[in-house]
């Protein structure tokens, strides 16, 4: 009880104490200033003593800076190292691996074989001796081969795995039987018992083995891991071993072969994995040889008959002399070593491809030049298209081909020859697209400025980059309208500086708004990238062409006999050209003339001309639109004619009539001469529809309207292109008929909806910049189409053209209806016929009432005077009461009267 008066005492002593404290601090702060130096001095006088200095402090920092000093002066050097090291070429540092390997075979040879001194010695015999064991004089061997393994084959790192993983199956197997074989060793045994028998890795694979299950199993499995890792080594599926087998039997002498005297040594060599791997189908016309079975031969090339081959480089086979089984063997299965090598983003589907081959006729009757072999950088793989008896493989004897009739006329092959499709390697390849840049940093940042200064609740959320242009998507507030984002496009199109913006309001499975922008920085869409992309994902349809690269990044390729039928059509330097040559250059990578055929019509002389004599034309490229009018007439008769073969067999497409006569069960009646031969596809191309609906728009229109209504089950299609997209050279009829589009940029409004019957086209910015509608779509897709350099296409064309000589037909371009027996004997009409001739001529009218009104003359003599011109080309043939087309221009009367008065 004390203390706490005590407490109550001190607590107004503090009171006290602290109402003292403001009155020392006023009359500190009126004290003179000279006193201050005092207090500070004092001050300084009662801090405490620094301690002094140690030496051995100095000679720590000394030692640490001069550490830190080196330690940065490696890391900077090993930096270095290790920065030239990443930009140095693949192609080095793989030869550097294997390198490495064969030195640490050569040090790993010395220590086992000859007993290496010194510490490296030592190590060996630690490591790869204890390891090993008796095998190890086999290690340097092994090291040896996986570098030779590297230094010839650079291009296949995909089957390293598989070779580590069988390699360490088979050493682990043989090791482990090796050790129980020595009397299973144990560690109480000695080191040097366990180096005598397998080693430390025969000793862990064997020991847990008999361990749990005794010696009797412990065997016969170390033997199937050995026999597993075997043929993971060598490839060979369980199902193949009695082939391989059998064939290194053969190869040792010890089983004949009753194939050998036809097959080669090499070629021999390849036959197993050809016949397993590679269904190629080679095209036989004639009879076959006595030893061939066509049950057998033609069951098994038709199971293969989608298969895809391998690429290679190999030499081409001599095509001047008869296809035979080595030309087979050695042409569809030298390229399993190939690989499909990506110029584009890394893909997860891995190609399997194989190399197919391509047996032709060679025509009797009209002798073509053989064109000479040139060595083919890698054999391109190709859609399986050929008659029914190609299984047979080892030999094809040429036969002369009877007179058929014209309707049994097919498209054929120049030669026996083997044709090898052109490599992808010869197409360029481009570099991995941009994900995202500065440049669309900034303009997410513009559109959402716009959005916040019009008060709009909406949000960027993503975009995805395309190589033109980049869909930014927006999604919107509650109770926000879509046309609060359209009404906003000018103000868009200011923020980001670009007249060029496209929006889409939704983006189609999404529920956002798509604003498309055009990039700064725009990228190239090669070719060759978008048909690598079609060859990994196995689809060996030789109508499949590369059309470029869409909005998200993703190729776009398209079937043309899914479309059937396609407009192309833009302004001027729009890309138009580009895509044309891009689907010509797709056909002639992909597929074989006996595929595909084509007719190509190029009114301007100019667009198509590069590619004049490849195998795949039916005709000289068309120049003349009268002829392009007569060659479309001729499409028609042709889609007759195979109408005529489906309905008398039964068949409702061209593919399974096809497949029919490959699998023999079409044939013809009995007695008749023709030979069925499956039919191919025709692919017409117009390069620019406008002239030729300028010089016959009747004729023109009739043609294409009736081929594209009928043709598709014909295997026919047509691609029309127009840098003219208006009413009178697109008309409703060609609309109708013509259900896929690819716009390129427009002119104009009108012309937009003219090809895609809504609008779009005509804020593409060019340059390859398009919308592809395809049939059934219902809104179009944006894309950039792909880019072909004439340098890629004369290498494609060449290669094509010395694989053979084209073979034209002589009909294309002759006319639709005969012409009437007429009178040759002009007589006394001669200075009549030169007046009818001007007239007709100089006003680009051919009636017979003209002239009866013109000249005064009777219905009779007028008509006499039209049937002369007529058989002297002036005009065309009657067509009732029509008014007679006329063939001849104005600039060309004068040689027309010259030829009627007979002068040279």
């Amino acid at each position: 009880m004390a203390s706490r008066p005590s407490a109550a005492k001190k607590q107004p002593a503090k009171k006290a104490a602290a109402a003292k404290a403001p009155a020392k601090k006023a009359a500190a702060k009126k004290a003179p200033a000279k006193k201050a130096p005092a207090k500070k001095a004092t001050a300084k006088k009662a801090a405490p003593p620094k301690p002094a200095p140690s030496p051995t402090g100095g000679i720590y920092r000394l030692v640490r800076a001069v550490w830190l000093g080196l330690a940065h002066a490696v890391g900077a050097v090993f930096r270095g190292i290790g920065q030239g090291a990443k930009n140095l070429d693949p192609a080095h540092r793989k030869d550097g691996v294997a390198l490495l390997l064969l030195g640490l075979g050569l040090i790993v040879a010395a220590g086992t074989w000859s007993n290496l001194r010194g510490p490296v010695g030592d190590l060996v015999e630690m490591l790869v001796t204890g390891a090993f064991g008796r095998l190890d004089l086999l290690v340097p061997i092994l090291l040896a081969v996986i570098a030779v393994r590297f230094i010839r084959h650079p291009e296949k790192p995909e089957a390293n795995g598989r070779i580590v993983i069988g390699l360490s199956a088979l050493v682990i197997g043989v090791l482990g039987q090796v050790h129980i074989a020595c009397g299973s060793p144990a560690r109480d045994d000695g080191m040097q018992a366990i180096r005598d028998a397998g080693g430390l890795i025969g000793w862990g694979a064997a020991t847990p083995l008999t361990y749990t299950m005794g010696e009797v199993l412990a065997v016969p499995l170390l033997v199937l891991l050995t026999v597993f890792g075997l043929l993971v080594v060598t490839a060979t599926p369980v199902n193949a071993i009695p082939r391989r087998l059998r064939e290194l039997g053969v190869r040792l002498g010890v089983v004949h072969d009753p194939a050998g005297d036809e097959l080669g040594e090499d070629d021999e060599r390849y036959d197993d994995q050809w016949r397993e791997a590679l269904p190629a189908r080679t095209r036989r016309r004639g009879p076959a040889p006595e030893a061939y079975d066509p049950d057998s031969a033609e069951q098994e090339a038709l199971s293969r008959r989608r298969g895809r081959p391998r690429r290679s480089a190999v030499p081409q086979p001599d095509m001047g002399r008869p296809m035979d089984a080595v030309d087979v063997a050695a042409a569809a299965a030298a390229a399993l070593d190939g690989a499909v090598l990506h110029g584009m983003p890394p893909s997860p589907i891995v190609a399997d491809l194989t190399q197919g081959v391509t047996v032709g006729d060679r025509e009797e009757t009209t002798p073509t030049p053989t064109p000479t072999p040139v060595p083919s950088p890698a054999a391109r793989p190709r859609q399986e298209k050929l008659d029914a008896g190609v299984a047979d493989l080892t030999k094809a004897a040429p036969e002369v081909p009877r007179d058929l009739p014209p309707r049994a006329e097919q498209l054929q092959l120049s030669g026996d020859i083997t044709y090898a499709l052109p490599s992808l390697d010869l197409l360029t390849r481009g570099g991995p697209g941009k994900a995202r840049s500065a440049a669309n940093d900034a303009v997410v940042a513009s559109l959402t400025t716009v959005f916040s200064e019009f008060k709009v609740d909406a949000a960027v959320t993503g975009f995805t980059r395309g190589p033109t242009v980049t869909r930014y998507e927006v999604e919107l507030g509650p109770a926000v309208k879509v046309e609060r984002i359209t009404a906003l496009t000018k103000n868009i199109a200011y923020a980001v500086a670009s007249p060029d913006v496209r929006i889409i309001s939704p983006i189609p499975g999404k529920s956002a708004v798509g604003i498309e922008i055009p990039n700064t920085d725009r990228e190239m869409v090669n070719l060759g990238d978008v048909l690598r992309l079609a060859a990994a994902a196995e689809d060996d349809h030789p109508m499949l062409v590369a059309l470029g690269k869409d909005v998200e990044g993703g190729y776009v390729m398209a079937n043309l006999a899914k479309m059937p039928h396609i407009l192309v059509a833009g302004a001027t330097g729009s890309g138009k050209s580009s895509c044309i040559n891009c689907l010509i250059t797709s056909v002639m990578v992909r597929a074989t003339p006996e595929d595909v055929r084509m007719v190509l019509v190029d009114p301007k002389r100019v667009e198509l001309t590069a590619y004049e004599g490849i195998p795949h034309l039916i005709t000289p490229i068309i120049t003349n639109p009268k002829r392009a009018a007569e060659a479309l007439q001729w499409v028609v008769r042709e889609m007759d004619l195979r109408y005529d073969d489906l309905a008398a067999y039964g068949y409702r497409h061209i593919d399974d009539f096809n497949q029919a006569i490959r699998d023999g069960k079409v044939k013809p009646p009995e007695g008749s001469e023709r030979e069925l031969q499956p039919y191919p596809y025709l692919l017409v191309i117009v390069d620019e529809l406008a002239d030729l609906m300028m010089v016959a728009p009747r004729d023109v229109e009739d043609a294409i309207v009736r081929i594209t209504q009928l043709a598709r089950a014909a295997g026919i299609h047509l691609v029309l292109a127009t840098q003219r997209p208006s009413v009178d050279v697109v008309t409703g009829l060609i609309k109708a008929n013509v259900p896929s589009r690819l716009a390129f940029a427009t002119s104009s409004l009108a012309d937009s909806r003219v090809i895609l019957d809504q609008p779009g086209a005509e804020k593409l910015i060019g340059k390859g910049d398009g919308l592809f509608l395809p049939m059934g779509a219902n809104k179009p897709t944006r894309m950039q189409g792909a880019f072909v350099t004439e340098e890629e296409v004369a290498v494609v064309v060449q290669h094509c053209k010395d694989q053979m000589a084209p073979v034209f037909r002589d009909d294309v371009t002759v006319g639709t209806k005969q012409k009437k027996e007429i009178d040759e004997e002009i007589g006394d009409d001669l200075d009549l016929l030169c007046q009818a001739a001007e007239l007709v001529v100089s006003t680009q009218f051919g009636s017979t009432s003209m002239l009866q009104r013109k000249l005064r003359v009777g219905f009779a003599k007028a008509g006499r005077l039209m049937d002369l011109m007529e058989s002297r080309g002036i005009v065309g043939p009657s067509e009732g009461s029509k008014a007679r087309d006329v063939l001849v221009k104005a600039d060309e009367l004068d040689g027309v009267l010259a030829v009627i008065r007979g002068e040279a």
